[in-house]
């Protein structure tokens, strides 16, 4: 079984936020996947927190150094969430571990008791990296004592991209900007670097690996500063590394050409924009690295 690290952003939520029941179902699923493991040695549960949240960090999670900076900081504007930086929580697993296979998830996210297990199965099957999409159940639930019930309820796939696996060896390539977490294009900066460095990317859509309480499709829109701060570090993070995107790498990148655009045109997660920027090179140029 290869060394894995999983790292998430584990904070005080506020006793109204719907955080505070997804982070306890987060915590829990994923203390109980690693004890279910087949080799729970080899797999490390890491947080990544300000000084503020150390009190929430289980005895079962290893602390990471505490983040210091957040998005309103970095952007010059007001806001009242500080929100982390996406490659500041990334580098902690990174520097903290010697880990062979990094892990980040969203804090909603909970794991299946053989999620580990699957992950080593994809690994084992040529994968270096991938993404696994949620499932979402109905936000009925009121409590972490709930758990094995959330585990048994099938729910619906999601299209979003919220937990990404990938080699360590392919970080250092990676350019996530100063994206942070928590609103719209963390999950297709980290993606679009993963289809980019990896040699055999995956998506997994459907394999009820993960979940989410809520049957909602996407939350409510972000406040303005932070989502124009972040769609800016998203294409600060492409204009570095598009030369070496190749859309062939994503999800039915190999479909005909008006089917693939349209697929790509309807899913929250793969820009239209910047597939149209890659597609002349698909009929004229071939990407300068291609894996």
């Amino acid at each position: 079984m290869p060394s894995i690290a999983h790292i998430v952003n584990l904070f005080q939520p506020s006793e109204s936020s719907d955080l505070k029941l997804a982070q306890e179902v987060t915590i829990a699923s994923m203390i109980r996947a690693r004890k279910n493991a087949t080799n729970p040695e080899s797999i490390q549960l890491l947080s990544a927190q300000t000084a503020g949240d150390l009190g929430v960090i289980p005895t079962e999670f290893k602390a990471t150094k505490n983040l210091t900076r957040h998005a309103a900081e970095i952007g010059g504007f007001d806001g009242q969430l500080a929100l982390p930086i996406l490659r500041d929580i990334i580098d902690r697993a990174y520097s903290e571990t010697d880990a062979e296979y990094l892990i980040f998830s969203n804090v909603d996210i909970a794991v299946q008791p053989h999620f580990y297990d699957s992950v080593s199965q994809f690994i084992e099957a040529g994968h270096d990296a991938f993404i696994i999409n949620r499932r979402r159940i109905p936000a009925t639930y009121n409590s972490v004592e709930q758990l094995d019930e959330m585990l048994n309820t099938s729910g619906k796939t999601h299209p979003g991209f919220d937990c990404f696996v990938f080699h360590r060896s392919l970080y250092p390539k990676f350019n996530l900007a100063d994206v942070c977490i928590g609103v719209p294009f963390i999950g297709i900066t980290l993606a679009q670097n993963l289809f980019c460095f990896a040699k055999n990317p995956k998506v997994f859509t459907d394999e009820k690996l993960t979940f989410h309480i809520g049957m909602e499709l996407f939350k409510g829109r972000a406040p303005k500063p932070y989502y124009n701060y972040n769609k800016g570090q998203f294409w600060k993070a492409m204009s570095s590394i598009d030369i070496e995107l190749d859309s062939r790498k994503w999800p039915n990148g190999k479909w005909w050409f008006p089917f693939r655009l349209a697929y790509w045109g309807i899913h929250p997660s793969l820009p239209i924009r910047l597939a149209l920027k890659l597609e002349p090179r698909r009929w004229f140029n071939q990407p300068k690295n291609r894996g």
